[in-house]
Parts: C-alpha cells; sequence; structure tokens
C-alpha cells in the first residue's frame, strides 16, 4: 500500500499483531470479563489471519472495518467518546479505521467534503519522515525529525480551529525487505548534510523497500489558544533596551525547540546599501559569522556556500561538522572564526519579508552534529514568527535613526540619505557604548550646482489687485446697506460712517498702500460689524439686506474673499501641477545618474541640485553626467512652461510664467547646516553662488529696465564664456527637437551688489496647445490661438 499513492519507502500493511499479543497475555488473567474478552477478540484473530499477518489492500480493509472495528474496541473506551480527539490509522494516510464521536463530531462541523491533511508536511518530507522511522526503529539512530504536525480543520461557525496530532507507534514493527540496503554509519553523515536531497534519500532508502506493519493511534489537542507561539512572538529579537535579558529567554525558546540545551543563538543585521553583516546595536546580541567585528561584506562574511543558500536561494545553510568543512575550504573566514568560537555546528537562516534579505539568524553549537539539515527543518514553523517580529524590532531601529537624523538634521533627500544613516549609526553605536559622542556636520565636497526657477510673472501685482477687488467688493456692500440706514433713520453717525466707507474706496481704488488692507479690516470689525448686528435685531427689512452681505463674506475669515481665492487657487494649482511634473520628471533623473535635488514652492517652483562623486558614494562620477543633467534641466523647463501654458485657460485667475536656469562653472563644498537643519555652500567663494541666486531673476538687462526674465522665453545666466559655448550646443540640440525658437539673444545684466560680469542667454519657447498637438507655436502665435 503506497502512503498517500505517493512512493514511500515503507510497504504499509495493516495488523493487529501487537494487539493480539496483548489479548494472548490477558487470557491468563484472574478476572474473567477480561480473559473472556481477550478469548473472543482472539477468536476474529483466528477467523480471519490476515488480521494479524496485514493487509495491504484498501478494499479488503472496508470487508473487515467490523472485526477491526471489535479489536480496538477497548483502546477507545466508551466512557471517553465525548472527550478525547482520537483516531486509529495508519501513518500519511487519511484512512481512519476508528474514531472517537468528539472527532466524529468535528469533522461532521467542518462540512460534508472536508478531509483533513497535515499542513506542514510536503511529499519529500512524508519520504524523509519514513526514513528516519526506519532509521531510529530498526538502526537505532537518534535522528530528530520531530516536529508538531498539525491539522486545520474549521469549525461549524467556519472559525479554523488547530489541532496538534500526538502519535502512538507502540503498535507497529519496521520489517526489512531484500530490497533494502543496509546503512553505514557514512551513509548517515552524508544523509544529516542533505535533508532537502530527496534523490539520496531514496538512494539509501529505495521505495517499498521495507515494510511497516501495525498501526499507529492518533490523539489530537486543540492548540487554537495555545500561548506558546504567542510567547515566542514577543520574545523575538525585540530592539528594547529597556527589557532586561531578552536575549537570554529567546536563547531558551530555541533550545526548547531543539531539545539542545547547550545551542546559542546569534542575529544580523543586513544593509543592502553595501551589501554587508552589521551587528545589533545592542550590548547582548552576539553575531558569530561577524565573531569580534561590527560589520563585514557578506561574501567575506560567509563561505560560498552560505552565501548561494541565503541570497540566491533564499534558505537556510546548515554545517554538521565545522572542521570537516574548513578542511574541504580551508581559506574560508567563516569556518575559521567559528572554531575559534568553539563552534562546532551551526545554522544559518535567512530573514526574508517580500523578497528583501532583513538578516541572518545563528544556531550554534559547540558539538559535532548537533545542527544538521534534519532538524533545520524546525526553522520552518517558527520563520513567520521571526520574520514578524524582526521587520518591527528594524522598523523601530530605523525609526531612532531617523529620529536621530530628523532631531539633528531634518528631513533628507534619498540620494544623500545614506551618509547621514552613516553618520546616525555611528552616533547610536557610541551612545550604547556610553561614550561621549556628538553628531558631525555632514559635507560633500567637490559638487557642481544647478538651480532653475519657473516663476510666476506680477505675482505681487496679481495677488495687490485681487486684494483691493475684495476690499472694494465688501466696502461698496456696506456703503450699500448704509444708504437703506440713512434713507429710514438719519442720523449724523451713519452719514460719518457713509464718508469713511467712501474715502476708502476711493483711496483704494487709487492705489493699495501698505497698511491699507489692515486699517480697512479694523475699521469693518469695529464699527461695522457690531453695528450690523444691532440694525438687523431692529429692523427686518435691513435685516434681509444684511443676510444678503453676510453671503458674499468667506465664513472663516469673515472677510470677501473671491478674488484673492481666485489668485490663490490659480498660484495653488500652478505649483501643483508644476512640482508634480517636475517630482515625476526628476525621478527619471535619478535613473540616469544619482543626485541631490530639492524644491521649493513660493509663486512658482524653483530646484536645486547637485552632482559629484562625494553624492553617489561610487567612483562612478564622470562630467558627463553634469552635461546630461544640465540637458536635462533645459528640456525639463520647455516641458514645464508647455505643461502650464496647457492649463492656463483653466485657471481661476490667467496668469503668467517666466523660468530662468542659473549656471555656476566650478564645483563647490555643500554642508549641511546644523542649526539652520538645511543645506548650503561652504566657504566664502562659494557664498557667491547663493547671492546670485536669490537676486538675479530680479536684475535688469544692462542698460534698460527691462527684467532679464520674461514670459515666453528660457533664460540661462552664466559667467564665463566657456559656459555659454557649452549652452548654446544644448539650445541647438533643443531647437532640433522644436522645444526652442531658432534665434538666440545674447545680452548682459547689471551689476548686482558683490557681483558683476554677468551675461544670459534668452530663447524663445516653442509650446504645443495641448499634449495631442504636434504643431509648435511661439508665445504670441499660442496666445493668439488660445484667445
Amino acid at each position: 500500500m503506497k502512503a498517500l499513492g505517493k512512493d514511500f519507502p515503507l510497504d504499509i500493511r495493516i495488523s493487529f499483531t501487537k494487539f493480539f499479543e496483548q489479548y494472548r497475555e490477558l487470557l491468563e488473567n484472574n478476572n474473567e470479563l477480561v480473559s473472556e474478552r481477550a478469548s473472543r477478540i482472539l477468536k476474529i484473530g483466528e477467523d480471519y489471519p490476515e488480521l494479524e499477518e496485514g493487509i495491504s489492500k484498501p478494499k479488503r480493509v472496508q470487508e473487515l472495518m467490523p472485526q477491526i472495528d471489535l479489536v480496538l474496541e477497548d483502546a477507545f473506551a466508551n466512557i471517553l467518546q465525548q472527550n478525547e480527539i482520537k483516531i486509529a490509522t495508519i501513518p500519511f494516510q487519511n484512512i481512519v479505521l476508528k474514531s472517537t464521536k468528539r472527532y466524529q463530531n468535528i469533522i461532521n462541523a467542518a462540512g460534508k467534503d472536508f478531509e483533513p491533511q497535515i499542513k506542514n508536511m510536503n511529499e519529500d518530507h512524508y519520504y524523509i519522515m519514513g526514513c528516519s522511522v526506519i532509521l531510529g526503529s530498526y538502526y537505532d539512530y537518534q535522528i530528530d525529525f520531530r516536529r508538531p504536525f498539525f491539522y486545520d480543520i474549521p469549525d461549524e461557525k467556519g472559525i479554523m480551529r488547530h489541532y496538534r496530532i500526538m502519535y502512538n507507534g507502540d503498535f507497529i514493527d519496521i520489517i526489512k525487505t531484500d530490497k533494502a540496503k543496509d546503512i553505514t554509519d557514512e551513509d548517515v553523515a552524508e544523509l544529516l548534510d542533505n535533508f532537502d536531497n530527496i534523490e539520496i534519500w531514496k538512494e539509501k532508502f529505495p521505495p517499498n523497500s521495507w515494510i511497516f506493519k501495525g498501526i499507529v493511534l492518533a490523539n489530537m489537542f486543540d492548540v487554537t489558544t495555545d500561548v506558546s507561539l504567542s510567547d515566542f512572538k514577543t520574545s523575538l529579537l525585540k530592539y528594547d533596551k529597556t527589557q532586561g535579558d531578552f536575549v537570554g529567554s529567546f536563547q531558551k525558546i530555541f533550545r526548547a525547540i531543539f531539545n539542545l540545551h547547550e545551542i546559542k543563538v546569534g542575529f544580523s543585521n543586513y544593509n543592502p546599501e553595501n551589501q554587508s553583516f552589521e551587528r545589533v546595536p545592542f550590548k547582548n546580541v552576539d553575531s558569530y559569522i561577524l565573531c569580534d567585528e561590527y560589520s563585514n561584506n557578506c561574501k567575506s562574511a560567509l563561505c560560498s556556500g552560505a552565501y548561494h543558500h541565503l541570497f540566491e536561494k533564499s534558505t537556510y545553510f546548515t554545517v554538521s561538522d565545522v572542521k570537516r568543512y574548513q578542511q574541504s575550504a580551508p581559506n574560508e573566514l567563516m569556518y575559521t572564526n567559528l572554531i575559534a568560537q568553539g563552534i562546532n555546528s551551526l545554522i544559518i537562516a535567512p530573514i526574508v519579508s517580500e523578497g528583501k534579505l532583513l538578516g541572518v539568524l545563528e544556531i550554534v553549537s559547540p558539538n559535532v552534529h548537533e545542527l544538521n539539515s534534519i532538524n533545520a527543518n524546525k526553522l520552518q514553523d517558527v520563520m513567520p514568527y521571526l520574520v514578524d517580529s524582526v521587520l518591527r524590532s528594524k522598523a523601530k531601529a530605523e525609526n531612532e535613526l531617523e529620529l536621530i537624523i530628523q532631531q539633528e538634521c531634518t528631513s533628507i533627500h534619498p540620494s544623500v540619505h545614506w551618509k547621514f544613516k552613516q553618520e546616525a549609526k555611528r552616533f547610536m553605536l557610541a551612545m550604547v557604548e556610553e561614550n561621549p559622542v556628538s553628531f558631525r556636520e555632514v559635507v560633500f565636497e567637490n559638487v557642481y550646482p544647478l538651480y532653475g526657477q519657473i516663476d510666476i510673472k506680477g505675482s505681487s501685482e496679481a495677488r495687490n489687485e485681487a486684494i483691493q477687488k475684495d476690499l472694494v467688493l465688501q466696502l461698496k456692500s456696506i456703503l450699500v446697506i448704509i444708504d437703506k440706514v440713512i434713507e429710514s433713520d438719519p442720523l449724523p453717525i451713519y452719514e460719518q460712517l457713509k464718508y469713511t466707507t467712501s474715502l476708502y474706496i476711493n483711496s483704494i481704488t487709487k492705489q493699495l498702500e501698505v497698511d491699507s488692507e489692515q486699517n480697512i479690516l479694523n475699521f469693518i470689525k469695529k464699527e461695522i460689524t457690531p453695528l450690523f448686528k444691532h440694525l438687523e435685531q431692529k429692523n427686518e427689512e435691513l435685516k434681509g439686506s444684511i443676510n444678503v452681505y453676510d453671503t458674499i463674506l468667506d465664513p472663516q475669515i469673515n472677510m470677501v474673499y473671491k478674488y484673492r481665492k481666485a489668485y490663490d487657487e490659480s498660484v495653488m494649482q500652478i505649483n501643483k501641477k508644476m512640482a508634480s511634473l517636475l517630482d515625476k520628471m526628476q525621478g527619471e533623473a535619478q535613473g540616469m545618474y544619482p543626485h541631490y535635488f530639492e524644491r521649493f514652492k513660493s509663486d512658482g517652483v524653483e530646484h536645486n541640485m547637485y552632482i559629484g562623486e562625494s553624492i553617489t558614494k561610487q567612483e562612478s562620477f564622470n562630467k558627463v553626467y553634469l552635461y546630461n543633467l544640465r540637458l536635462w534641466q533645459l528640456q525639463v523647463m520647455c516641458e514645464m512652461e508647455n505643461a502650464y501654458y496647457q492649463m492656463k485657460n483653466d485657471l481661476p485667475i490667467a496668469l503668467d510664467v517666466a523660468s530662468m536656469v542659473l549656471v555656476f562653472n566650478s564645483s563647490l563644498s555643500v554642508r549641511f547646516r546644523m542649526d539652520e537643519k538645511r543645506f548650503d555652500v561652504d566657504g566664502t567663494y562659494n557664498a557667491r553662488y547663493e547671492v546670485v541666486k536669490k537676486r538675479v531673476d530680479k536684475s535688469n538687462i544692462k542698460g534698460t529696465n527691462k527684467r532679464v526674465t520674461e514670459k515666453g522665453k528660457l533664460v540661462i545666466i552664466y559667467s564665463q564664456r566657456s559656459d555659454e559655448k557649452e549652452y548654446i550646443k544644448y539650445i541647438n540640440f533643443l531647437q532640433s527637437k522644436n522645444y526652442l525658437e531658432e534665434n538666440i539673444e545674447v545680452v548682459d545684466l547689471d551689476n548686482l551688489q558683490g557681483v558683476t560680469g554677468l551675461k544670459a542667454l534668452r530663447v524663445n519657447i516653442l509650446y504645443n496647445k495641448n499634449r495631442h498637438d504636434k504643431e509648435y507655436y511661439t508665445y504670441q502665435d499660442l496666445m493668439n490661438e488660445l484667445n
């Protein structure tokens, strides 16, 4: 009989030989009832000798079920039918020869077609389990394949219940056949290191080469509420400095799982940025593969076999005899470190979540063969909980790192985050070791800056105009109500309020002064609003007019917010669209070559970029990446201009934008200012760059009152002749791609305070009416077409 219809080392024969042997002993019992029952059972054996000889055909088993039921009756006491969850079966089959009523009730509640399956055992493991039974029962090798087996069975409410299965093997015999091979100590040593190589197991134990004769009794226990795994989870590598000896309790759990009292447990973090293992930043957590080092490259820390298993197969790696492995690979650092620590067998298991390696679990023993590829299989039951715990632990550690960075710095762009993280780790390690420490300043030397902006033209004038319109609208509405008040009640005070209101209207219509808005707001708040509250209670007709006035006020600020809202909404939409487009294209640019990037939103969007060797952390920088980024920047500015003018007609207020790029011809150093929580250029000479950035967009073309930035034009500001030549090349390329018009204008700029000799290239941008349009227009053509 094949187990589950698959190959199996044991030819299974259902037999009750062990039962009949016990009943023969009971024949001489002084209790007449016992001896009489033993005689009746033995009579069944005489009538059906195959019950003792062994039955291998399932059909015959079914035919003899009445007799089997009687033979097993004493093993299923009637008084325990509703208490025990018990079955008589054969290993690795779903055949139930007899069961208690409680088991039957559980199966019936699960559904008509439900058939229980052992959840944590695959086909190969069934085969190896059978081999382990032979090694233990026949050869007396202590091969520890003991793992908890479970049935998952839903109850009548659909809730999944978990039942642990305990097997009683007292009623079986293992018999060697002519097909069976003799097993030597060398064979066993080979099997210990090849748990997952099913072909080796089948070679040593050919299918059906041994006979299993008997049955097994299985008791099941509901462990749904069992707290053992819960206790295990709470003890797993918690990064909690306030807790006591959590590593000790964690180690005790693994010793219990493996039933080995001398094993120790270690852990190493995996740093994907530099592909290295690192110690957990806590004193009591050991790392046996790192030995005395804080960190080491993964390929150096591991032997080639361990690296292959952990990184390529994402599975555990076992060494049952460290010294034997070292003899075959004497140059591997891992074995040298293990022997130096008195370790003779170990298991290294990867902790993986969503395909990403988080770290490795290290279980080590001072004894040869104590840890091997067979008992390593026990980790399958605990690794999911270990992954969850390590995810929480790493998240907490990352949060602590981020907290240090945030406290000492600010939000950091991903391109430079590695350096802050590196410094934060140094900071944290020094704190753990109770050494004096301060967070050092982060500096990136020899980087090239790029700056650009797309600015809303005339934003101050547009904002003032919106404020002016809102105030005039509100004052005129107030004037209408005051006129009605004077008609019904012509008091001098109302005449005075009318005069003041008219005066304010006239003054802000001519020009909005700096303090005009605040003066008018104070006037309305202190004199008009209290008066209107009084009048609406006194006069029903005025109450209606005042209610109409209230409807034009914004409920949040109690003022007219119509034109300012339109302006603010327009600016917000412009900034949102431009920033979104810039962020999207920036992500693509990072894929070309990593660089620092930051942007700011005000009346438009501006951005800073820095590129260089010190930012990328790799010896790969070449100026070609700088040139590429400069060309990319110009192209993006043109696309942002196009995106804006395609949305312009949908804005509450029609505004214009102007684009500018600033060129700095040499590299500089960038230092993170701890006090200001931001990056800034380092050194007096380099500070000139920041001065130019802040002032240049307001500068005029030399000898004129005309601003250098202008709607419809891309402006490139520079100081060196070499920059002019370089950028003309980029312009020529973009002209060939229909981003820019043919004519290039070269102008000198008025001197700024402390800055002289600036020049600018100005060239008209070509536009499309929409993203599907393939025609190109100058700015004026586009405005004529759209309007």
